[in-house]
């Protein structure tokens, strides 16, 4: 195979990817996804105000691009409350919930190597 020749190269949903887990971290990967995941998972509902401070070194313009991406994926729902001031709650998606048993063990794994670090450390 030359170097650049994909296999199994797929086209989907309007992204392209070559395997699931691929196509899984164009998803639900990157720095915020994962951790706003994790906190509606957690939570079952939030605000936005809710989201933002839970998750403080994120800016207000990427947590909205993160969730219309996490919305339009089908992860998240986003539900308008007709009242003044309005108000916007955020849940997990059955899909949503599905991906949690990962986000678990991954925070599960995360402990386990923070505290290599500080048997390292000290």
């Amino acid at each position: 195979m030359n170097r650049g020749e994909t296999t199994n190269f797929k086209r989907l949903g309007g992204r392209e990817y070559h395997c699931a887990v691929e196509l899984t971290v164009q998803v639900v990967g990157g720095r915020w996804k994962p951790i706003i995941l994790y906190h509606l998972g957690l939570a079952g509902s939030m605000r936005f105000s809710e989201l933002k401070r839970s998750i403080p070194n994120i800016t207000q313009k990427m947590l909205t691009s993160q969730l219309r991406e996490l919305e339009a994926d089908g992860v998240l729902k986003r539900k308008v409350h007709a009242q003044v001031p309005p108000r916007v709650d955020y849940s997990l998606t059955g899909l949503g919930r599905s991906v949690m048993p990962v986000l678990e063990k991954l925070c599960e794994w995360g402990g386990g190597f923070e505290k290599i670090l500080l048997d390292r450390r000290g």
